[in-house]
């Protein structure tokens, strides 16, 4: 959506999935590996690069969600990223370590920790893998908003996709073993080196994910924005188009990838 939308207003776009995800290759499937997530968004820069069509010196790349968390691990070795914007960001390493709002204990970490690790012996012996995370596939009395925020989107016709090798079942699951992964995953660390190129932090008024944007805000150099919209949930942001700042995001990219 985001592609095809800055499409029609004059940029050349390049939708990619990640490693192990959707239509892009990689085994096993539905690996967590984010510093192979961060070398996408550099692969990808690659190709648009060397295209004759494209200005290698004003590439730009926009992150949704958790891989707002991955173009920024991307764009802090990577110079040719000349400005950065996320959507509804997920850091997915303090999501992972503490929980939303840190709610996840030190314990219960070092619990999903070890559950992890055996689960390693498991598969290594040739049993069968196990999921994590992800999107509940049934809801019930007890359901969080949360959980019911991403069912309206991954479980029903407004976000199905399930592309060659994904299942329902699997989609939004990463494997239970390389799942925490993640908790070794520090995107924010050395935000600020990414300056002078520039950084757009956009997220909803009500996105119970606004703290990832604002911690990234308040760690990154100038020029930097926080982009507050009104009325707008983490998920809002995914695909409801009369919300979904187009208009920044187009003028944010036309000032500065000129430069």
């Amino acid at each position: 959506l985001y592609a095809t939308i800055m499409a029609e207003r004059g940029f050349v776009t390049l939708s990619i999935d990640l490693s192990f995800w959707g239509g892009s290759e990689g085994e096993p499937r539905n690996a967590v590996l984010p510093e192979v997530y961060a070398e996408d968004f550099s692969a990808a820069v690659d190709f648009l690069g060397t295209r004759p069509f494209v200005d290698r010196n004003q590439i730009g790349v926009i992150g949704i969600c958790g891989s707002g968390s991955f173009a920024i691990s991307a764009a802090k070795i990577d110079p040719r990223l000349k400005a950065i914007a996320t959507i509804s960001m997920y850091n997915m390493g303090t999501a992972s370590r503490n929980g939303l709002k840190h709610s996840l204990t030190l314990e219960q970490r070092k619990q999903i920790m070890a559950e992890a690790a055996e689960q390693r012996y498991a598969e290594f012996l040739g049993g069968e893998t196990k999921y994590t995370g992800g999107t509940v596939h049934q809801l019930t009395e007890k359901s969080s908003p949360i959980e019911r925020e991403f069912y309206e989107f991954y479980r029903t016709q407004r976000g199905e996709f399930t592309p060659d090798g994904a299942t329902p079942m699997t989609t939004t699951h990463p494997t239970l073993s390389s799942n925490v992964k993640f908790m070794n995953f520090y995107p924010f660390e050395d935000i600020e080196t990414i300056s002078p190129r520039p950084m757009l932090f956009i997220t909803g008024e009500n996105a119970h994910s606004r703290e990832f944007s604002e911690d990234a805000y308040r760690l990154a150099a100038e020029p930097k924005e926080l982009y507050i919209v009104p009325n707008a949930g983490h998920v809002d942001l995914y695909d409801r188009v009369s919300l979904i700042p187009f208009n920044k995001l187009e003028s944010f990219f036309k000032e500065y990838l000129k430069k």
